[in-house]
């Protein structure tokens, strides 16, 4: 399966909740605020970035998980994805998306804003963070929600993928790679956009 949390910008609350599922953050604590700004993708992706689906790791089940930034067009998504599944003969059971914008508060919107859309990261980036730490149990638990939806998975919720990565320069100017001598542990590589691989029903 492949399962797809989305949210306005693509850059905090669906990476949140997809880091949360993958166990890169903890599922029972709220985390800091360094734990966040360490987190691939988190508080990078540009406007140029929005509507790409970005592999984010396999999770103990095997199953996929992307995140994407849909803006204020949800009902567009819902319909694209359904419309190319329909295409491609893609089963219903084999793809879920999950909304986490009913976890995002002013805050993180403020934040965001300020770090993403006029480029205040300084300012913008203490402030979302903030913001996803004040959300961050509801978060949690919308991802406890989305496992227990699916089925066979742990109370512990371990991470399959053991390989490393560099974050790179995603997001342009606005990025930072990995600090020296630093690694990421149960991460694998996630570089490029998701590309779905299905026969034409034609």
């Amino acid at each position: 399966m492949k399962i797809i949390y989305h949210c306005y910008g693509g850059a905090h609350s669906s990476v949140t909740a997809a880091s949360i599922h993958l166990g890169l953050l903890p599922a029972d604590r709220v985390p800091d605020s360094e734990a966040l700004c360490q987190l691939p993708f988190y508080d990078r992706q540009g406007h140029d970035q929005h509507g790409h689906f970005f592999f984010m790791g396999r999770d103990e089940c095997a199953h996929e998980v992307f995140f994407t930034a849909r803006r204020s067009r949800l009902v567009v998504l819902e319909n694209i994805v359904k419309g190319l599944a329909d295409i491609f003969d893609i089963p219903p059971a084999e793809y879920l998306l999950v909304n986490v914008m009913q976890n995002v508060n002013w805050t993180m919107k403020l934040g965001g804003y300020l770090s993403r859309r006029c480029g205040l990261i300084k300012i913008g980036r203490p402030i979302v963070t903030l913001g996803t730490r004040l959300a961050y149990s509801q978060v949690a638990d919308l991802v406890r929600q989305v496992k227990s939806q699916i089925g066979g998975y742990s109370e512990e919720y371990p991470v399959l993928q053991q390989k490393q990565f560099s974050l790179g320069r995603f997001g342009g100017r606005d990025s930072y790679g990995t600090p020296a001598g630093r690694q990421y542990a149960g991460q694998q590589q996630i570089v490029e956009t998701a590309i779905f691989k299905f026969k034409k029903k034609w």
